[in-house]
């Protein structure tokens, strides 16, 4: 599928089958290619949740402003940002420069200097912790809505929902912020897609 086409074909869908499941293989293809998205330093400071369970997903419901899609859609995604992604010990991060070590970008006593420009960057404060997680868990997350739609399936991305009531049902960790929630699925058969909305034009998006 062109890319051009797959920016057309993705939509916020709001009616997905219930009775049509996401296949384990293809989800996992899906969450594969998205994990190709970029990020700070490669620290990739994401991690899902996949509920499938319907009791599971029922009981999020009401905390997702009660809708539909999801108890409906087949797999809802939680998405974690990792507010502590930057930090030494973290296991994402000690992954990515054993990983730059093994492939020659960088030597070991180079560690020292990597860890002082990942807090440099984004332990100054909260706030920059807050901003890192959420700036590349939105990238990831945009990176997943394409590579669902290039593999036929359709997605949700929700923001409204109780974020503590979410962590809480979940027991999500302090050091993850919840972005949003993906629901991903098939389309409801006989639902009809109303064209794209309006969008800026290069113009009025490019201030001079």
């Amino acid at each position: 599928m062109d890319f051009k086409d797959i920016l057309i074909k993705r939509r916020a869908i709001n009616f997905f089958d219930p009775d049509r499941d996401v296949e384990e293989s293809l989800l996992k293809t899906v969450i594969e290619d998205a994990a190709k998205a970029p990020s700070s330093y490669n620290l990739q400071p994401w991690k899902l949740m996949i509920l499938r369970d319907h009791d599971k997903k029922s009981k999020l419901q009401p905390l997702a402003f009660d809708q539909p899609k999801v108890t409906e859609a087949p797999v809802i995604l939680v998405v974690l940002a990792d507010r502590d992604g930057w930090k030494e010990g973290n296991s994402t991060l000690e992954s990515v420069f054993k990983n730059h070590v093994t492939s020659g970008k960088m030597q070991p006593e180079q560690r020292e200097w990597f860890l002082g420009a990942t807090q440099g960057l984004y332990g100054k404060s909260s706030e920059s912790s807050q901003a890192f997680a959420n700036k590349n868990a939105g990238l990831f997350c945009m990176s997943l809505m394409y590579a669902a739609s290039a593999h036929g399936l359709e997605t949700h991305p929700m923001d409204g929902f109780d974020h503590d009531g979410v962590k809480k049902e979940l027991n999500i960790s302090d050091n993850y912020w919840i972005p949003m929630l993906i629901a991903v699925g098939y389309l409801k058969p006989g639902v009809e897609i109303n064209p794209k909305g309006w969008r800026q034009s290069y113009e009025e998006m490019v201030i001079k």
